[in-house]
C-alpha cells in the first residue's frame, strides 16, 4: 500500500527544497519575522522547530550540527547568542504563523511566519478625549475661517 510522505514538496527538486528551506530558516532567525507563502511557512516551521531546539542544548556540537543546517556564521551567532538566551525554558512552540490576505499576482496564500518571543505587541490607538478634539477643532484653521466669516456676515448686517 502507498504511503503519503509527511513533507510538502513545494514544486522544487530535493536540493532546491532544501537550500530553500535553509534559506528562509536563516532569514528568519536573522530578521526574526518574515513574510513567505504559506506552504513554506509551513515546511520553514519544521526546520527552525528542530534548529532551535538543538542550539538550546548549547554545546560546540549542537553549533556545528545548526551550521550544517543554516550554512550562515551570522545566523548561528545570532541563535546562539541571543535568541536562545531569549527563549529560556520554553518546551517548543518558538514560531507563529499568522495568515495574511491572498498575494495579489497569483491569488497565493501568503503568511508572516515569526519567532514567538520576538512577536511586537500591538499598540493601542491613542483614547482622544471629547475636549482635546473640540480644542483641535476649534483651533483649527478651517474653524477660524468660518468664524472670522459669521462675525463678517453679522457686522454686515
Amino acid at each position: 500500500m502507498r504511503k503519503v510522505k509527511p513533507a510538502r514538496k513545494l514544486g522544487r527538486t530535493s536540493a532546491h527544497r532544501k537550500a530553500t528551506l535553509s534559506n528562509l530558516s536563516t532569514q528568519l532567525l536573522i530578521h526574526k519575522r518574515i513574510e513567505t507563502t504559506e506552504a513554506k511557512a509551513k515546511e520553514t516551521r519544521k526546520v527552525v522547530e528542530k534548529i532551535i531546539t538543538k542550539a538550546r542544548k548549547g554545546t560546540h556540537h549542537a553549533q556545528r550540527e545548526v551550521f550544517g543546517a543554516l550554512r550562515d556564521k551570522e545566523a548561528v551567532r545570532e541563535l546562539f547568542e541571543e535568541i536562545v538566551g531569549r527563549i529560556g525554558s520554553r518546551n517548543g512552540g518558538y514560531t507563529r504563523i499568522i495568515k495574511l490576505a491572498p498575494r495579489y499576482g497569483d491569488a497565493a496564500k501568503m503568511a508572516v511566519i515569526e519567532l514567538v518571543d520576538y512577536a511586537e505587541a500591538p499598540s493601542a490607538a491613542p483614547v482622544v478625549s471629547k475636549q482635546d478634539r473640540a480644542k483641535r477643532v476649534k483651533g483649527s484653521k478651517k474653524a477660524e475661517s468660518r468664524s472670522q466669516e459669521n462675525e463678517g456676515g453679522d457686522a454686515a448686517e
